[in-house]
């Protein structure tokens, strides 16, 4: 944009090297935070679904050991389907 005198006005500063290094690195942290807060996200759906299938199956009836016997296989489905819906995003993108 020009002003007057036929100076120009830059918004932003040229960018050297150390610009686009702390590109990348913001860039990183930010990648870094997705891939934990998305992890923990998991972790925490598995162990509500591994507790409500524990508690169902206790009121359906079943032994303590037969109730953790569900709720952990419950919890295992869970993290092995977000494994592979990640694995299979991973290849699209």
């Amino acid at each position: 944009m020009a002003l007057g005198g036929g100076q120009e006005r830059h918004d932003r500063q040229p960018q050297g090297v150390e610009y686009d290094v702390r590109d990348r690195t913001a860039q990183l942290v930010v990648t870094v935070a997705v891939i934990l807060l998305t992890a923990a996200f998991v972790f925490v759906v598995a162990l509500l679904a591994g507790t409500a299938a524990g508690k169902l199956a206790r009121m359906d009836g079943a032994t303590y050991p037969t109730a953790l016997t569900r709720a952990a296989t419950s919890f295992a489905a869970v993290i092995t389907l977000a494994t592979v819906i990640a694995t299979a995003l991973r290849a699209l993108l």
